[in-house]
């Protein structure tokens, strides 16, 4: 590798806000924003809406309310015709 040339690669914690994970890995992201992890070292942290743990195929999926978009469909468009 050239040097100079490549970001930092050090350690950042990831925060899932939806379901508040919260993990250390690596990285080349930058944060003004910083935690303090278990091991006592300050990292950046860097705030994400969607991970592994709240995406709807792979995480824990929220409860839909699917009977009340049934109702208000045939409320809206009437009972099935045939």
């Amino acid at each position: 590798m050239k040097p100079g040339i490549h970001p930092e690669y050090r350690p950042v914690v990831f925060r899932d806000n939806s379901v508040g994970l919260v993990f250390l890995t690596r990285s080349t992201l930058t944060s003004t924003a910083t935690i303090e992890w278990e091991d006592g070292n300050t990292c950046p942290v860097i705030d994400v809406e969607i991970s592994s743990a709240s995406h709807p195929y792979t995480g824990k999926t929220r409860l839909l309310d699917t009977a009340g978009r049934v109702e208000r469909f045939q409320r809206r468009y009437g009972t099935n015709p045939h």
